[in-house]
């Protein structure tokens, strides 16, 4: 019998800041992921364990948090070959079916909600190609929601964006470190639609929601995300707790605010081919400002000029986003 975890509008943890020395009380979300994943480490259910993890801030105007993560690339699965955006599902390679029940941490349920579930026979799930459906962007939303820790993120990386597997899947994990992305200010580009821009390095789309408005926001999410998709565009996604995108804050407590959540969508230039496991490849977490290294050398020499430079070639250029920005505002003016 699969663990569940069932929680409601109720269980949205709607105050929440950024507080370096107390840190997080944490929620009954919190306390049930933490406790199920160490019990499936301690069973030996993991491929490797990662103990303490060296972690530098780079210095430069980005804050960038570099930590040295080597069995990322000696332990991983081996990752499988992308050769489109839009690529079939082959039911032959790793998919979530091929998970024991035991790796499962427990299902989430939210009450009120009919037939959310995607199952078509028991005991076995619905696979999908690894594209982000509505559905799976308000659960992630949700799930930041649930946590009462300003670390705890979530991101999406399509395929041609550094996504390791052709199934539907998205990313969950604490970061005990600030990043820049929880607070820095955006354009409005269609504010009734809760669509903003970064103006600055790395430019990306970013949407904002606090806890009543979530349902609206995925809708409009997903219908950017399937406006890359049907453009083959790829992608990268990063959900984490922040405050609003056009608020200036005034003070050390506005600043610290984590009530909302912002989801960030980068467009850029897709990598096609099997993911070189011992690279620096540029996906959700670097985007974000989170750069897990893979070998110690990189780790300790990595300037922010070199970051930006990886970083920036595989971005579109200026010219190219604004254009892809005026069709996404022609799109969700008129769906």
């Amino acid at each position: 019998m699969r663990r569940q975890f069932v929680y409601s509008v109720q269980d949205f943890i709607t105050n929440v800041r950024r507080s370096p020395e107390t840190g997080p009380t944490l929620s009954k979300f919190d306390e049930n992921l933490r406790t199920q994943w160490k019990d499936r480490m301690n069973s030996g259910l993991f491929r490797y364990r990662l103990g303490d993890i060296p972690t530098r801030i780079i210095p430069g105007r980005h804050g960038y948090v570099a930590q040295l993560n080597v069995k990322r690339a000696t332990e991983k699965r081996k990752p499988q070959e992308i050769q489109n955006v839009q690529q079939e599902f082959n039911a032959n390679k790793f998919n979530f079916n091929k998970v024991s029940p035991e790796e499962i941490i427990f299902e989430m349920t939210k009450e009120g909600d009919v037939n959310e579930k995607r199952q078509d026979e028991p005991g076995k799930m619905v696979v999908l190609i690894n594209v982000l459906t509505k559905f799976a962007i308000q659960s992630s939303i949700e799930s930041i929601l649930l946590s009462s820790d300003p670390g705890f993120r979530m991101g999406f990386n399509s395929l041609g964006a550094f996504a390791s597997v052709n199934h539907l899947h998205l990313h969950g994990y604490y970061l005990n470190h600030e990043l820049q992305i929880e607070s820095k200010s955006a354009q409005p580009l269609l504010p009734e639609k809760g669509f903003h821009r970064f103006p600055d390095f790395p430019g990306g789309f970013l949407f904002y929601t606090e806890s009543d408005g979530v349902v609206d926001i995925s809708r409009t999410i997903c219908k950017v995300t399937d406006f890359l998709l049907d453009n083959n565009v790829a992608h990268n996604v990063f959900l984490t707790r922040g405050h609003p995108p056009c608020d200036q804050a005034q003070n050390e407590e506005s600043h610290q605010s984590r009530n909302g959540v912002r989801v960030v969508v980068w467009p850029r230039i897709p990598s096609f081919g099997a993911k070189e496991p011992s690279a620096f490849n540029i996906a959700l977490c670097e985007m974000a400002g989170h750069l897990p290294f893979k070998n110690k050398t990189d780790y300790e020499v990595a300037t922010e000029e070199d970051v930006k430079d990886i970083i920036q070639g595989q971005l579109f250029p200026e010219d190219e986003l604004h254009t892809l920005e005026q069709r996404l505002i022609h799109h969700l003016r008129h769906v």
